[in-house]
């Protein structure tokens, strides 16, 4: 019988206060959590709608394989990796990680699940807050990708708010190239965000995914799109 293996490898302060990370091996597995929360942030046992958020995100996207892409939220990884399947040598890809020690687990073996994407010549990691990317651009992206936190509301940390609030948001559609497209990863559905992003001036179409590609739970995904 295989032994169950449920270690500790790591923790991490997330900053400005906003609480600690703990990073788990979980038997074949890898999992992120928010100490004090109940369940897993995100695990590498699925991610189809990771995927699925930088797939819808850059069909959307006019001359993809060229596209100027902005993540929010490295995560585990699988969004970047996602990203990098579609976008050419031509594009540029920047991931945008609050907490460095984040970074430093994709480049363990937890990175090996989605390929080492931070090690792509095309990545660029800037270890900061993805707001600070979105405030200073000016028609520069064709994608934003945010998966901050687990939706609009900044659950676990409420400085993500500020990315979602209105002034956030128009941040975002200034940053945006017209044609450019913003995708937000959720857990839930949230209808006054979908309300924010349309008096913005997005066009705004929802989608629901299955964590786990076609079964399990349903993740919600937000394309938004400039005009």
């Amino acid at each position: 019988m295989k032994m169950r293996i449920n270690r500790l490898l790591d923790r991490a302060l997330i900053p400005d206060n906003g609480g600690e990370l703990l990073f788990y091996q979980r038997s074949d597995d890898y999992t992120i959590e928010v100490a004090g929360m109940t369940g897993e942030l995100m695990t590498t046992a699925h991610h189809g709608s990771e995927d699925a958020l930088a797939e819808l995100a850059l069909r959307k996207v006019r001359n993809a394989s060229e596209a100027s892409v902005v993540i929010g939220g490295l995560g585990m990884g699988f969004t970047l990796a996602a990203v990098l399947k579609i976008v050419g040598m031509k594009g540029k890809v920047i991931v945008a990680e609050l907490v460095p020690q984040v970074v430093d687990w994709n480049k363990g073996p937890m990175g090996a699940f989605a390929g080492y994407p931070v090690n792509d010549p095309r990545t660029i990691v800037h270890v900061g807050d993805v707001l600070d990317l979105v405030r200073y651009g000016s028609a520069t992206y064709d994608a934003i990708l945010l998966d901050t936190d687990n939706g609009p509301e900044g659950l676990t940390h409420a400085r993500n708010n500020r990315l979602y609030s209105h002034r956030g948001l128009q941040s975002a559609y200034n940053a945006l190239k017209p044609g450019g497209v913003l995708a937000v990863w959720s857990t839930h559905a949230h209808d006054p965000f979908t309300r924010r992003l349309a008096l913005v001036g997005f066009r705004v179409e929802e989608r629901k995914v299955h964590a786990n590609r076609d079964k399990g739970t349903k993740h919600h995904l937000w394309f938004a799109v400039r005009p």
